[in-house]
């Protein structure tokens, strides 16, 4: 024999789990607000430093580019607007730079992913000394970035380099602007890669070696697991090191000015800034460069995290 329980009991049974919900709703909801609370108090010094170092040059940037400032002719200096930017988007030098700069990042950035890709498979499957090979791959990065770029300057110089004696040839390497950017991209490539291998490294450990036997064992070769599962698995540490090593190579500077100086059409838009601001001492014009390479390495950045950040959104609620 079965028993029905009044409605006011019935309807006092439903309250209480929803009342009981509600309060651990409340707790989450404070214990997650005294964490944020506790997150801002911990992060605060470090933003107070970082804004005293960094907004206030960065402010002091853009007011010096609002004005017309030439360090030669300090008394001609007065507030003229958005003239400075003008002038400096409509020079082809700009322009010019601007493409020097993006085949260096384009072309270093895309040689990096794939050997840094082989590199860090390297490391991770490495058996015996592992730790030798991880040390010995990471040796590149920890030179300085000057000390590289005199190196493989002098490699490819052709009375005192060994490269043309290696290939047989007689280059002037510096003479004609593909082959100076062959010499700048191989110097990037061969500096940095390391790092990215490093950051890929990390991916690697996210992929599961349970998955990879599984796909094995389901008939999958080699090319399908690497473009099935372990890639797609790895596809945020991917992002993370193509993110930063993108905006390294676009402020590229030392690699260029220690080998080239800008010339053969290889003057980057950080070299264009150097040139303004300390060669011809106009603060102005310089400014407004610095401030025009500051926007496109915000917006790169947006534009990645705004891409690639919601795909990762995306393939999180897929899982």
């Amino acid at each position: 024999m079965t028993t029905t329980a009044p409605p006011q009991a019935a309807s006092d049974l439903a309250r209480r789990p929803r009342a009981r919900d509600a309060g651990t709703r409340a707790h989450i909801s404070d214990r997650a607000r005294a964490e944020r609370r506790l997150g801002w108090m911990l992060c605060a010094p470090a933003v107070a430093v970082m804004l005293l170092v960094t907004a206030y040059p960065i402010v002091y940037a853009i007011w010096l580019s609002l004005q017309k400032y030439d360090l030669r002719f300090p008394a001609d200096r007065r507030f003229i607007g958005l003239r400075n930017y003008g002038a400096v988007l409509s020079n082809s030098i700009f322009w010019q730079d601007l493409y020097a700069t993006l085949v260096i990042t384009v072309l270093s950035v895309a040689v990096e992913l794939l050997l840094g890709f082989a590199l860090a498979y390297v490391m991770h499957r490495a058996i015996f000394g592992r730790g030798l090979v991880r040390a010995s791959l990471l040796v590149p990065y920890g030179i300085i970035t000057v000390v590289a770029a005199f190196a493989w300057r002098f490699a490819f110089d052709p009375t005192t380099g060994f490269v043309n004696g290696l290939l047989n040839t007689d280059t002037s390497w510096f003479t004609k602007p593909w082959s100076a950017f062959t010499v700048i991209i191989t110097t990037e490539v061969w500096k940095t890669t390391p790092f990215m291998s490093l950051l890929l490294l990390a991916g690697f450990t996210l992929v599961p070696d349970d998955l990879v036997r599984a796909a094995r064992v389901d008939g999958a070769t080699g090319w399908k697991r690497l473009t099935k599962v372990i890639i797609p698995l790895m596809k945020p540490a991917i992002l993370v090191a193509l993110l930063f090593r993108t905006l390294d190579a676009f402020r590229i500077f030392d690699s260029v000015y220690v080998q080239t100086r800008g010339a053969q059409n290889t003057e980057t838009m950080s070299i264009l800034g150097y040139n303004t601001l300390i060669s011809r001492l106009n603060l102005g014009l310089g400014s407004a460069v610095s401030v025009i390479i500051f926007g496109l390495v915000i917006l790169i950045a947006f534009l990645f995290v705004k891409g690639f950040g919601a795909d990762l959104s995306q393939q999180r609620g897929e899982r």
